[in-house]
């Protein structure tokens, strides 16, 4: 029998940053993790707004924006990597009942759970017209881990994990996503101490 570790699969879970990780970027971060695979993990932060709303973004990519619930909306900073490209995610759109596995737009990641992440400027084309998914959340940049390297600042207690609620995503204010996400897996913020550490 091997005594190699399982691989965890954390596709479509919540990070939900430890109250000691004192890093400037993740800090009190909620990332929703779009890919997990041994290869490394991607994901987009969800709860730290930029200081651009999603009016500015369309305006900046020479876009109207049709969508009134859309206008004041905030764009996140979804990470580190890559911040000057938007990603856009949201809920599954599919191109008709007859191939329901296939994207509607040009380049879409698929996400086991139900929701899709878009790079390709159509979906900022059919969201501006008010053709585009209803329920969405708009980064700047990505968060990115490479080989091992999630499971190794799991393994010092830096992150908290909790199968993803679309939710707190699309639904919940955005002050509230942490402690909404914490939750989740029964805890207050005031129950975890400040300090990472194994006990």
């Amino acid at each position: 029998m091997s005594s190699d570790p399982v691989p965890i699969n954390l596709t479509n879970h919540f990070l939900i940053a430890m109250p000691g990780l004192q890093d400037p970027i993740f800090g009190q971060s909620v990332v929703y993790l779009c890919e997990h695979s041994p290869r490394g993990a991607l994901g987009l932060v969800i709860n730290k707004p930029c200081d651009i709303d999603l009016k500015g973004l369309f305006d900046k990519v020479a876009l109207p924006l049709s969508r009134p619930d859309l206008q004041s909306a905030p764009v996140f900073f979804g990470g580190p990597v890559q911040t000057e490209r938007g990603f856009v995610l949201h809920e599954a759109t599919f191109a008709s009942d007859d191939q329901p596995e296939h994207p509607v737009y040009a380049s879409t990641m698929v996400i086991p759970g139900g929701l899709e992440m878009t790079t390709s400027r159509d979906v900022l084309e059919a969201i501006s017209t008010g053709s585009g998914p209803r329920k969405v959340l708009i980064s700047l940049g990505y968060s990115a881990w490479g080989e091992g390297q999630l499971e190794s600042e799991l393994g010092d207690n830096s992150w908290l994990t909790v199968a993803a609620d679309a939710r707190l995503i699309f639904e919940t204010p955005v002050p509230e996503r942490y402690a909404q996400a914490l939750k989740l897996l029964g805890l207050e913020p005031w129950m975890l101490a400040p300090d990472a550490g194994h006990a």
